[in-house]
């Protein structure tokens, strides 16, 4: 999805692997609302989150859901989420991971996100995983792929007012 999304030329890509990010489970003291952030490690989740104007968040299904880490990355924040699209990538067995993105769409929206409808589904994920250990996309992952990287653009631009500061 990276390399799609750098190809598209809509963006300015940013990866973001939460595994790399390490943070802790949700440690400050005060809530997020109020951004008032003490850790170092939250001030820097803070910078990266609000930097972007549109998200793909790329997530397998466990249990029905998506995993924890990712939860508690979007918790950490408030403010640096809102008027942003989301689009999603998800994987996993049968259901390719939707049940994952049926969680998410609800936590980001009370985040007041925008998800965006298109997206990719990626259903027994192991047959598209080449010897190289890369994701080798079919056409239907390929088209929903360039739909949500359009809609990401279009609701991007359209949200863009709505991220400046009232006077």
């Amino acid at each position: 999805m990276h390399a799609k999304a750098v190809a598209s030329g809509l963006f300015e890509v940013e990866l973001v692997d939460l595994a790399e990010v390490r943070l802790p489970f949700l440690d400050e003291p005060n809530h997020p609302r109020l951004k008032q952030y003490v850790n170092a490690h939250t001030k820097e989740w803070s910078a990266t989150v609000d930097r972007a104007d549109a998200y793909v968040f790329v997530t397998p299904e466990y249990n029905h859901s998506f995993p924890g880490v990712l939860k508690n990355a979007l918790d950490y924040l408030h403010h640096e989420w809102q008027h942003k699209p989301a689009g999603f990538v998800s994987y996993g067995g049968v259901s390719g991971g939707t049940r994952a993105v049926t969680g998410l769409r609800h936590v980001v929206s009370t985040l007041k996100m925008v998800p965006v409808m298109e997206g990719v589904i990626i259903p027994f994920v192991p047959q598209f995983i080449g010897e190289d250990g890369t994701l080798h996309p079919n056409d239907v992952m390929e088209a929903g792929a360039d739909a949500m990287f359009a809609e990401l653009a279009r609701y991007s631009g359209a949200l863009g007012a709505m991220r400046q500061p009232v006077a």
